[in-house]
């Protein structure tokens, strides 16, 4: 594929080097506007400027507080340009969730809606931020469409304070030239983010990457789309969120650096999706399996025009072979698919040379090797047979100040460090990854990866509760559906599962919150006291069966 250089090279000229061959081409479409690459370039350095004034240096943290707009992908990469590290969280997260991670990771400086600036406002004293940047999702459209939207109260809004550590997102962009200051950046050595991940202790745990190691995921892209991936001809429909490691890395591989323009859903409403498709001619779609079979059983489906598809990719969760028939039915086009972790990276994509098999994950990047074995031995298992599956790489690097879970969650063999996934598969003759099974504390729910054992620690908080187990209950519709077994302390009386559901409410983002609360007098445990999570998820499997 033309236009592909070295890691080093790409890691800092990639998109700079797109907005220079081609600055008046497309690079976002966002709510009916058009957004070129030389305009997002200098709303990066702009942004970039701004940030360094008000006092954000190398390596300081940032969180990026924001649904799918404009901004997150201006305020990402201006925070990378001057050498800052951007942390990414979901924009539905509560007050507990993200106090929580920016004391972990150390955040000063904080990117937000206005719509949840009043949950920022609430862990400011709990917290070291020092200063807090707000937008509306409206902002970077012109005024007769934000003031068309105000009359009809169709734009959500959020009460801002008039403080000194609180700046507005577009007056920043109107006070300062494009003109950033030059830091000087090792990509080998710079972190290009932190993102958060769920984890077996039930405080989600920091997964730091370094720029070179997000760039060679964006080479692995290149390697497997050449000859099937154009460069300004294909157009990227942009619905996951971007702060998920899928996302993130397909919008980066697919379209930013290749010079594809990309449609920015900031809600994944499936009306609107079909409409983006066929007013964009959409070629390039990424979706998670509960995306596509509500694409299949919308009630005006038929009333749009998806013919412009080219390339459709499903990850994040197992894609069943009904979901995948019936859209190829629909459309003639097969579902690849994507597959990775937020510790390693991406893995996998399935080959574009032919149509994938079900379940199939695809050959793991020439960036990451392999090895699939016995998970109590760790000997590697004969071609063909099922066993854990192990990761290494010199781009993965420790969980963020966490040694004891980094331990855990990584073993040495043969001099080399392998990340255990948890995920059970078998390699095919052809050295394609067949998924199998997952591990028992990662529960898939609407595609998100959701940490058993975080659930667990908040139900556990609750001043009546003696011990909770929560599981993944298999369900067509969202993966599985989550619920909670909670045993209570022996004196308590008259605590039901809508407060305990109430409880978590508060506390967790809302993908999170069990759907199902079970009482019971004593939960499974091992001999040495170890809850046996899966003898429960069994259970449940057995009663739906």
């Amino acid at each position: 594929m033309k236009g592909v250089h070295s890691i080093e090279e790409e890691a800092i000229k990639g998109f700079e080097r797109v907005a220079k061959n081609i600055p008046n081409s497309p690079a976002l479409y966002y709510l009916g506007e058009k957004i070129t690459y030389l305009e997002l370039q200098n709303y990066i350095y702009k942004f970039a400027a701004a940030l360094y004034d008000l006092g954000v240096r190398k390596n300081d943290k940032v969180m990026i507080y924001l649904p799918n707009c404009p901004q997150w992908i201006i305020g990402y990469f201006a925070i990378q340009k001057i050498g800052a590290v951007p942390v990414p969280t979901s924009p539905i997260y509560t007050p507990h969730e993200i106090s929580y991670q920016l004391n972990d990771a150390e955040a000063e400086t904080i990117i937000c809606q206005d719509t949840n600036y009043g949950y920022v406002k609430d862990v400011f004293p709990k917290t070291g931020l020092k200063r807090a940047v707000v937008t509306n999702l409206v902002d970077m459209l012109p005024q007769w469409k934000r003031t068309i939207g105000w009359i009809f109260d169709r734009i959500p809004v959020g009460v801002v304070d008039k403080a000194e550590n609180v700046f507005l997102f577009k007056n920043l962009l109107k006070k300062y030239p494009p003109t950033p200051p030059e830091v000087e950046i090792d990509p080998g050595e710079q972190l290009a983010y932190i993102l958060y991940t769920g984890g077996t202790t039930g405080l989600p745990k920091g997964v730091p990457s370094t720029q070179c190691g997000l760039v060679s995921n964006v080479k692995d892209y290149y390697d497997v789309i050449e000859g099937h991936i154009s460069e300004g001809d294909d157009r990227f429909l942009l619905i996951n969120p971007l702060f998920h490691q899928m996302a993130n890395t397909m919008f980066m591989g697919l379209a930013l650096t290749i010079g594809n323009p990309t449609v920015i859903m900031p809600i994944p409403n499936v009306d609107a999706i079909l409409e983006a498709i066929q007013r964009y001619k959409i070629t390039l779609l990424l979706g998670v399996p509960a995306l596509y079979r509500l694409i299949l059983e919308n009630d005006r489906l038929n009333t749009y025009d998806l013919s412009s598809l080219r390339y459709c990719w499903s990850g994040g969760d197992v894609l069943p072979v009904e979901i995948y028939n019936r859209f190829k039915r629909l459309t003639g086009l097969p579902i690849y698919q994507v597959y990775g972790s937020t510790e390693v990276g991406h893995l996998c994509l399935s080959s574009l040379d032919k149509e994938p098999q079900p379940q199939s994950l695809g050959k793991p990047f020439s960036s990451r090797a392999v090895k699939v074995v016995d998970p109590d031995t760790l000997e590697e298992v004969p071609r063909g047979e099922v066993g854990e599956l192990l990761v290494t790489s010199d781009f993965i690097l420790d969980y963020w100040k966490k040694p004891e879970e980094t331990e855990k969650a990584f073993v040495q063999l043969n001099g080399d460090r392998w990340y255990r996934m948890g995920d059970f598969v078998r390699m095919d003759e052809q050295g394609e990854l067949k998924y199998e099974d997952r591990k028992a504390d990662v529960i898939k729910h609407k595609a998100y990866r959701v940490s058993a054992s975080e659930i667990e620690a908040v139900l556990q908080d609750h001043d009546a509760v003696f011990g909770a187990c929560v599981v993944g209950v298999p369900d067509p519709k969202v993966g599985e559906r989550i619920k909670a077994i909670v045993v209570l302390k022996e004196d308590v009386r008259g605590i039901s599962a809508s407060e305990l559901t109430r409880w978590c409410r508060e506390r967790l983002a809302g993908y999170k919150v069990p759907g199902y609360i079970e009482f019971r007098d004593m939960l499974p445990k091992s001999k040495v006291g170890k809850l046996l999570r899966r003898e429960i998820r069994d259970e449940e499997r057995r009663r739906q069966a």
